[in-house]
């Protein structure tokens, strides 16, 4: 048996076969859980639905997570087909390519209002209609990073969008936990995405996470899947409103002489 059998699972923001969002649909289904996916935007339906049908997945549709009737129509989807939902992941991001580079007391205030919203506020919106279907409890999650607490050069917009996010987690927690519905962010450490390799720099960053990391390395989709399959399983079933990192141990290190580790590893 698996840990999620009979467990039914949508999962917002696979673009493709790098997405976290897809690194967490296979450790979801790989312990029983029924998938069903949501894609941003019409041009992904090529790369996601080959995706899906691997996974056995009945429901792969499109939906804005800004367009309120598109998110009607995924969760009323999921209400006929299934008649109840136990894992709600959040794997959203987004940020125009100009507020991810440069100084960021230059950024221009609707990009940076529109990363807020598409990449946190949107939460607000999918756990609203996510606890109408939650009837017996169930496990909600977002993807967040450690620029949400200390400045990563280049990440802006999202690194405020990230900060909102994980407040908003704090307090869906508060608001749902009498219906037995848990809500955490996943704090990863940093992956090639495809919203990823907007970041100006982010190879860089890469390079630098995994030699300061204190077990030198990088973060996979596999990582993330299985902390979040815990945090979708009764596993975690006292956990809620928390932000739980899995970046080799990158967000508790200050100061690191970088170039003394590279040299030591040449």
């Amino acid at each position: 048996m698996g840990l999620l059998d009979g467990k039914v699972a949508l999962i917002f923001g696979v673009a493709n076969k790098n997405s976290i969002g897809w690194g967490i649909a296979r450790a979801l289904h790989r312990e029983g859980a029924t998938i069903a996916l949501s894609y941003a935007m019409g041009k992904l339906a090529r790369r996601v639905k080959p995706l899906g049908e691997s996974l056995g997945c009945e429901l792969m549709l499109q939906a804005n997570v800004g367009n309120a009737d598109e998110l009607d129509a995924v969760f009323a989807a999921v209400e006929e087909r299934y008649g109840k939902l136990d894992v709600l992941v959040h794997s959203v991001a987004f940020a125009e390519r100009d507020s991810l580079s440069g100084r960021f007391v230059d950024m221009r205030r609707d990009a940076l209002l529109s990363a807020i919203d598409i990449s946190a506020v949107s939460l607000i919106e999918l756990t609203r209609r996510a606890e109408a279907l939650m009837r017996e409890g169930g496990s909600i999650m977002s993807l967040t990073y450690n620029a949400s607490r200390k400045v990563i050069p280049n990440y802006n917009a999202m690194a405020i969008a990230k900060a909102a996010l994980e407040a908003i987690t704090m307090y869906l927690a508060a608001d749902v936990g009498r219906s037995k519905i848990r809500v955490n962010a996943i704090s990863a450490g940093a992956i090639k995405t495809l919203s990823a390799g907007g970041i100006a720099g982010f190879r860089d960053l890469l390079k630098y996470a995994e030699a300061t990391s204190p077990m030198n390395e990088l973060v996979s989709q596999d990582d993330v899947g299985d902390l979040a399959l815990f945090l979708a399983s009764d596993l975690s079933r006292r956990i809620t409103g928390e932000v739980i990192y899995v970046d080799a141990g990158y967000n508790i290190m200050g100061y690191t002489d970088v170039h003394a580790l590279m040299q030591a590893d040449a």
